[in-house]
């Protein structure tokens, strides 16, 4: 009588169970970890003085504020990624439907913060959330949806190009009143995809033309405050409300004055900004003057969050930005890559505008940093200190991953199939 041979499966630790269930690009997860890592040491090294200051000596309150919402956010790219992406297709429309309320709500009746109101606060945990990032989210995904729908049509201005291109105005009119430069951004991320979306580039430069109406206006007054040297409400016919609508007109102006001329004005704080970046871009030099040992983070408003690539740069040098930059260069080329290898349109679309939006903002970020461009308050992500939209970012992640989790699967069964058939 043959004995069974009882043969023991290796038990195998929650850790490892974890990542043997991680899927998608794996690039992508670990330029994620990266970024995190990054900012772990950037974060703790800016807010080191701030923290002393508030917390009486405490240098590691901000450091672990930004552990958790690191986890927090890795949690949330996992589950997000575990989820088929069609889902997302399903609730995109009620999403974005949702959001526009939102919009409106925070425009009235959002909190003032840095003369903008840009944020709701949320009830039972007492954090402010930046509408702008959910709303951002809820367009690519009915816009990714829209673009796959309408195709064979896409070409016609009517049937095709209108029903796209109108949800992505109403969502920038709502949101540039308290945030112009993230509905630029925004807008210009999803001109983007609906050129790769094979909209008629004529349709395309007339939406442009359209939206750089404003744009000129805004120059064009900023030029004339600076010859004529008068006030704003004297230059352009804009009257501040009580719900702040056109509250911001004076501080776009100014950003844009300042950009082109300079300041006089020896307490310009966003003059003050610039020039604080630029000396710490100076002080790193080529290598840096090494992790910890900034000393422009003690008098550079914003060093953790709106400004914290300045930072780096003094810290790691130039090595270390340029470094930062091909991350960043890197994740939108594997994005791109999932683009082209997604058979279903959704899919390509959402990956590949999501990727815009994280890769023009950081571009965005980066170039206000070394003064090429205005200063628009936008963060730097993944790096800058954690928040909603921190989480946020994590999410548009965590959706790409399930993307690229679809094509491997696709591409799994693919090579199986060939190999039966061999």
């Amino acid at each position: 009588m043959s004995e069974a041979i009882n043969i023991q499966q290796p038990v195998q630790s929650p850790f490892g169970h974890l990542v043997s269930k991680t899927k998608g690009d794996k690039v992508i997860w670990a330029l994620t970890v990266l970024l995190v890592l990054v900012s772990l040491l950037a974060v703790y090294s800016a807010t080191g003085s701030l923290a002393y200051k508030n917390y009486k000596g405490n240098t590691e309150v901000y450091l672990f504020k930004q552990v958790a919402f690191i986890l927090v956010g890795l949690f949330v790219v996992y589950f997000a990624h575990r989820i088929n992406y069609t889902f997302y297709s399903g609730i995109a429309k009620i999403l974005f439907i949702l959001t526009i309320p939102l919009l409106v709500y925070t425009l009235f009746f959002g909190v003032s913060m840095n003369e903008g109101s840009r944020w709701i606060r949320l009830p039972f945990i007492n954090m402010t959330m930046q509408t702008s990032d959910l709303a951002k989210l809820a367009l690519f995904m009915y816009l990714a949806r829209l673009l796959s729908k309408k195709q064979e049509v896409i070409k016609d201005w009517k049937k095709g190009f209108l029903p796209v291109i109108i949800p992505v105005g109403i969502t920038c009119l709502l949101i540039a009143p308290a945030n112009l430069s993230t509905a630029l951004l925004l807008g210009a991320s999803c001109l983007m995809l609906l050129f790769i979306g094979r909209a008629r580039t004529k349709h395309i430069l007339a939406t442009i033309g359209l939206a750089a109406i404003p744009i000129v206006f805004l120059v064009a007054a900023a030029v004339i405050r600076h010859k004529s040297g008068n006030n704003v409400d004297e230059v352009v016919a804009v009257k501040k409300t009580p719900s702040g609508i056109f509250g911001r007109a004076d501080t776009w102006i100014s950003r844009v004055e300042n950009f082109i001329y300079g300041s006089k004005e020896a307490d310009n704080d966003e003059m003050y900004q610039v020039n604080q970046a630029k000396i710490a871009i100076a002080n790193g030099g080529l290598f840096g003057v090494g992790p910890g040992n900034s000393t422009t983070r003690d008098y550079l408003p914003q060093a953790y969050n709106d400004f914290i690539f300045a930072i780096i740069m003094e810290e790691y040098g130039f090595i270390g930005g340029a470094f930062i930059v091909f991350i960043y260069l890197v994740f939108l080329f594997r994005c791109i890559r999932i683009f082209k290898k997604c058979p279903y349109a959704f899919g390509a679309f959402l990956a590949l505008g999501l990727s815009f939006t994280l890769a023009i903002q950081a571009i965005a970020n980066m170039a206000v940093t070394v003064n090429l461009f205005p200063v628009t308050g936008v963060t730097l992500p993944l790096v800058s200190m954690g928040g909603t939209s921190f989480i946020f970012t994590c999410l548009a992640i965590g959706i790409i991953l399930s993307v690229a989790r679809n094509v491997e699967q696709l591409e799994g069964e693919t090579q199986a199939v060939s190999s039966e058939s061999e």
